[in-house]
């Protein structure tokens, strides 16, 4: 087989399963900031309660996270050798940073948060918890960073090295603040904030339909239901924002994301279908005319640079770049309309009396898993051919040394071991769930200061 497919395949793989647990990490960090907020407010065992439920099973996320990410610095070095080389000092300060600012951070303040129960006031606890909110998102920060500089390089020159040409910084800011940093780093943590609140309400409309810890359910899905609707919200506005990023420096990536095939032309936007690249048209598909072009110039008679304006050998896999990126915006408004259905019926006070909707909160969780993992593929198929995108193609970043065999026995083994790793997740969050939260939790107060 092609080493460079098998290494795509095994680097994607990895961060797929990775790509679980950061955005539960994240979005539950904001939901424990604000429920030990409002203990501090309101002195209320019962949010002392939800914050050491969901504590324990933030500590679970944190762990199998930091577990299934190491890999991936490896793959670096073992199976994109020449990547390594050419962006070594563009990552290398973004994930220097991200392990110095960020992971210390959130690590050594869990450590607080996890067992400073009667040990700290309550006041230090909380203040624990928004260092490990803080260190989860600004992970994300660094990540986003590098990565956004991957889809739109900026603050950096070429210099003539040992083995061959490589990127090095003259202007770390110009790095940091690359076009799509920003935008990319808002849609992310948004998609991470649905994750966490969709569990929430998972978890507690589980314990409503069972008749159990009815008092701690209707507290945690209230405050799941208000993240959740705000994240959704911002994420569809987000998104938009992202797209016309998109469109400015990666319009290639925008032409497969919609399936625009004619070089400048007014462009339309498609609910559904089935890109035939040889045909150059969607098979099955129905479409608004004109609104892409509006979403993009606000003219929807404004033309749009299609893929026929590129050599064919730059295109991006189109019908997977329209698959995921569609799949997203589906799940994104399915997500939008279980928010705002929540909220109209808390209003009318028959929320927690709508057994149907417990029933569709249960597996909403799978809702923004499945968004984000699209997403990130939406991102990094439409990036393809290019690794670095115009500097350099994913068929030279590969490590010309490793043999497909090598790489293909590697990827069997990892994925035996995410693949247990993941069961094991489950087995451990399902314990968590079925034992619900301690009892004495609501006896236990922090010891006074």
């Amino acid at each position: 087989m092609d080493p460079v497919l098998l290494a795509r395949i095994q680097f994607g793989l990895t961060i797929c399963f990775h790509y679980i647990y950061p955005p539960l990490s994240i979005g539950l960090g904001v939901i424990i900031v604000i429920i030990g907020a409002m203990f501090l407010k309101t002195r209320n065992p019962l949010y002392q309660q939800l914050m050491k439920f969901w504590v324990r099973v933030f500590g679970l996320t944190f762990a199998l996270g930091v577990a299934t990410g190491v890999v991936m610095e490896f793959e670096f070095g073992t199976n994109w050798a020449n990547y390594s080389r050419f962006v070594g000092d563009v990552f290398g300060s973004a994930l220097a940073a991200e392990g110095i600012f960020a992971f210390f951070l959130e690590s050594g303040f869990l450590a607080i948060l996890l067992f400073g129960w009667n040990k700290v006031s309550p006041r230090m606890h909380f203040f624990s918890a928004v260092m490990v909110m803080l260190g989860a998102h600004f992970s994300a920060v660094w990540i986003v960073v590098a990565n956004s500089w991957m889809q739109t390089p900026a603050g950096y020159h070429i210099v003539d090295a040992a083995l061959r040409p490589r990127a090095e910084i003259t202007d770390f800011w110009a790095m940091v603040f690359n076009p799509s940093s920003v935008v990319r780093l808002t849609h992310t943590v948004l998609g991470a904030w649905q994750a966490g609140a969709f569990l929430v309400l998972s978890v507690s409309a589980f314990y409503l339909l069972k008749k159990r810890h009815e008092e701690f359910a209707r507290a945690s899905l209230k405050i799941g239901l208000v993240v959740a609707t705000v994240s959704s919200l911002a994420s569809l506005a987000s998104g938009h924002f992202s797209a016309e990023v998109v469109a400015e420096h990666q319009p290639a990536k925008l032409a497969a994301m919609e399936a625009h095939f004619p070089a400048s032309a007014p462009a339309g936007l498609y609910l559904f279908g089935w890109v035939d690249e040889e045909e150059q048209k969607v098979l099955g598909g129905v479409e608004v005319p004109g609104l892409l072009s509006l979403m993009v110039h606000l003219d929807p008679r404004k033309p749009v640079t299609g893929l026929n304006a590129f050599p064919k050998e730059d295109w991006p896999p189109v019908n997977a770049t329209f698959q995921s990126y569609h799949i997203m915006i589906v799940i994104g408004m399915g997500l939008i309309g279980l928010s705002l259905l929540g909220l109209l019926l808390w209003r009318l006070g028959r929320l927690f009396e709508a057994r149907w909707l417990m029933w569709l909160y249960v597996f909403s969780v799978l809702g923004p898993q499945i968004a984000n993992q699209v997403g990130w593929a939406t991102a990094e198929i439409g990036r393809q051919p290019w690794i670095v995108y115009g500097l350099m193609r994913t068929s030279d970043g590969v490590s010309k040394t490793v043999e497909s065999g090598q790489i293909l026995g590697s990827l069997i083994l990892f994925t035996l071991i995410y693949v247990l790793l993941f069961a094991l997740f489950i087995y451990l969050l399902d314990q968590k769930i079925r034992h619900g939260p301690l009892a004495d939790d609501l006896e236990m107060g922090f010891r006074p200061k």
